[in-house]
């Protein structure tokens, strides 16, 4: 049997939602979450009863991480290396971090009704 013959199973793709801001960005985000990565979350956005501020901001970045796909910022080159996609989000502005939590809890809402927004 040759290597011709062998069908590759197709990769099944999440399907990905569109967010533009009044300044033009594009944010991009994964219409999929697995199991494991909703419990993560909730794990993270639950944090330490003491420090309910801050198991808020990391479960913000969670899911950041875990949905953004593709951020393109007043019409530059989209980012779209999960490692630069993180590193730009830490480096956002106030208004940029609002808007980002905004569209990941409407994204939310959409799409995953059954997870807590941060």
């Amino acid at each position: 049997m040759g290597k011709r013959s062998r069908r590759r199973a197709e990769t099944v793709k999440a399907p990905e939602s569109e967010y533009r801001s009044t300044d033009g960005d594009v944010l991009v985000l994964r219409g999929a979450l697995t199991p494991a990565t909703r419990a993560e979350y909730a794990a993270v956005l639950d944090g330490s009863p003491l420090s309910q501020e801050d198991a808020w901001q990391r479960a913000v970045e969670f899911l950041f991480e875990r949905l953004a796909v593709r951020w393109e910022i007043a019409g530059t080159e989209p980012i779209t290396h999960q490692k630069d996609l993180l590193a730009r989000y830490r480096f956002a502005s106030v208004d940029e971090r609002r808007w980002i939590r905004d569209v990941l809890r409407e994204h939310l809402a959409e799409h995953f009704p059954d997870v807590s927004p941060p």
